[in-house]
């Protein structure tokens, strides 16, 4: 007997779940389903977002207004003025021609905005006159988090004859990290010329940093006068090495490799120079 009842109440513990849950299940259908029949709507994401909050949790425990002025002085140092100046590259190149040396080093001055910069690359052999002295001057405007507007001057001081340009361009950052510049140079002499570079920083240790470099340029029409021929003028390719000291400051060794291109290999080739180089590099990097 006493086993009988045993069995009995485990039999209908067992059972009285399955039924509570099939009663449940029959009441939610009947509250949930409206007396038309037809389902409720469901549209995730139209939901217009809460509104901000305006309030702050100092306020509850502080003078409100000392917090605010507090928060405006915040605000104010976030707006900061500072100068900088950088070398990004400051190099001696050895290979089967002349030892050679480069440069490309500039100064900017304003905050996360608004910047005004001067910028300068060069290139000569040692023991003759520069091939190549560039100098830039222009404004940096950010237009969105990842990209910045310039507009600006170029004068070049070598090669002979002199020449400036007005300058429209952009710099930033790529998806994947890619670093971009591009710009457009205008000619007081009619000409206009066109440069993209793209460089990335693979980083394989902390301090030690792989940065692969390419550079295009390019022209719309034919300068005799410097050497330049209408299409794409030449490449510019470059890996380079640098152990990073501090931040601030690294040097580096690496190759570089430059080839004219189309009309303005011929002109070289016919004023008997080479169109192209490979050389190894050693150089410093620093920022100040």
């Amino acid at each position: 007997m006493r086993r009988a009842s045993v069995a009995l109440l485990a039999a209908l513990c067992i059972a009285a779940p399955a039924d509570a849950q099939d009663t449940s299940h029959h009441r939610h259908g009947a509250a949930a389903t409206p007396a038309t029949g037809e389902q409720p709507a469901d549209k995730p994401g139209d939901v217009a977002p809460p509104p901000a909050p305006s309030d702050h949790a100092a306020d509850r425990f502080f003078d409100p207004a000392r917090m605010a002025r507090a928060r405006a002085v915040m605000a104010g140092e976030s707006r900061f003025r500072t100068f900088t100046l950088g070398i990004g590259q400051l190099e001696y190149r050895t290979g089967k021609h002349p030892d050679s040396y480069a440069w490309e080093a500039g100064a900017w001055y304003g905050g996360d905005i608004d910047r005004f910069a001067i910028a300068s690359e060069g290139e000569g052999a040692f023991g003759k006159a520069p091939e190549k002295v560039e100098i830039r001057a222009f404004w940096r405007h950010a237009i969105n988090p990842w990209f910045n507007l310039q507009l600006g001057a170029r004068h070049d001081v070598r090669p002979d004859p002199e020449r400036s340009y007005a300058m429209i361009g952009i710099d930033g950052v790529a998806p994947y990290w890619i670093e971009v510049e591009a710009q457009a140079f205008f000619s007081d002499k009619g000409d206009a010329h066109f440069r993209a570079k793209l460089g990335y920083d693979q980083r394989i240790t902390q301090r030690l940093v792989l940065e692969p470099e390419v550079e295009i340029d390019a022209s719309l029409q034919d300068v005799p006068e410097l050497g330049i021929g209408s299409g794409v003028e030449s490449v510019e390719l470059g890996a380079r090495l640098r152990y990073e000291i501090r931040r601030e400051l690294a040097p580096y060794i690496g190759i570089h490799w430059e080839r004219r291109l189309g009309e303005t290999a011929d002109l070289v080739r016919a004023h008997g120079e080479t169109r192209g180089a490979l050389s190894a590099v050693v150089g410093l990097r620093a920022a100040f």
